[in-house]
C-alpha cells in the first residue's frame, strides 16, 4: 500500500487511556469480593459490547445498563448514583504515555481522523489532551451507530471523500474495530496491542506494541 491518505484511530483504549475498569474497581471495591472482582470487570465490558450492537443510545444510557446488569448477574447493589460516578470520569481521561509525541509526527505528514464511540460533547476533552492537530473527529452520536457496526466507518469513508483501500485504520480492539475494517476491506489494518485482546493476525495487517513504532510503518 503506498502512504495512506488518513491514518484513521479508534480513540478509547488506543490513543486515551481507557479507565472503566479502573473506576469501576474502584466504585464497586465495598461491594465485590476481591476473588470475584476480574469476573466482574469482564462481565461489565462484555455487556458493554453487547449494549452497542443494537440501535443508537446515548453512550451514558450504554454504560448505565451494562452496569445494571453486570450488577444483575453477579448479585451486586446497583445504585442509582453509580452511573454519575463513572461518566463523570470519562472527560478526565488522558492519552498514553507514548501518544503524544508519535501522534503530533505522524499528523505533521497524514491526516489524522478519531472514529470513537462517543459523544459529541463528551470527547473533545479527550482529544485535547492528545496533543496532536485531527483532520476529524467522528462520534458514534454523528454517525448514529456504535463501532462495531459498520455504519460508522461508512459515514467516515464518506466525510473524507475516501476509499477503504486509500485509509489506514488503527485500533487496539478486534472486536469493536479492526474486524470491521477488515471486512470492509481497509488497505492497513494497525494493531497496537495494548494487551486487553489477543492478536489476530487474520485481521490486521501489522502489529505494533504502541504507537511510538506506527512511524516507522509509515517510513517517517
Amino acid at each position: 500500500m503506498a502512504r495512506p491518505k488518513f491514518i484513521t484511530f479508534d480513540c478509547y483504549g488506543t490513543l486515551v487511556y481507557f479507565q472503566m475498569a479502573p473506576v469501576a474497581r474502584a466504585l464497586y471495591a465495598d461491594r465485590v469480593a476481591p476473588d470475584a472482582m476480574d469476573r466482574f470487570i469482564a462481565d461489565f465490558s462484555a455487556f458493554r459490547l453487547d449494549e452497542v450492537l443494537g440501535a443508537f443510545k446515548p453512550y451514558k444510557e450504554v454504560v448505565a445498563n451494562a452496569l445494571v446488569r453486570t450488577c444483575r448477574l453477579n448479585g451486586v447493589d446497583y445504585r442509582d448514583s453509580d452511573i454519575d460516578t463513572v461518566y463523570a470520569t470519562v472527560p478526565t481521561w488522558g492519552p498514553h504515555p507514548d501518544v503524544p509525541e508519535a501522534l503530533a509526527r505522524i499528523a505533521r505528514e497524514i491526516p489524522v481522523v478519531g472514529l470513537t464511540n462517543s459523544m459529541i460533547d463528551l470527547i473533545p476533552p479527550s482529544i485535547e489532551k492528545l496533543g496532536a492537530p485531527f483532520h476529524k473527529v467522528i462520534t458514534a452520536e454523528e454517525t448514529g451507530a456504535y463501532k462495531p457496526q459498520m455504519k460508522g466507518f461508512e459515514y467516515m469513508l464518506d466525510a473524507l471523500g475516501a476509499r477503504p483501500e486509500e485509509v489506514m485504520h488503527c485500533s487496539s480492539s478486534f472486536r469493536y474495530d479492526l474486524m470491521t475494517a477488515h471486512d470492509m476491506r481497509f488497505g492497513r489494518r494497525v494493531f497496537v496491542n495494548r494487551g486487553h485482546e489477543p492478536s489476530n493476525p487474520h485481521y490486521s495487517t501489522d502489529e505494533i506494541a504502541d504507537l511510538r513504532g506506527l512511524p516507522g510503518l509509515l517510513g517517517l
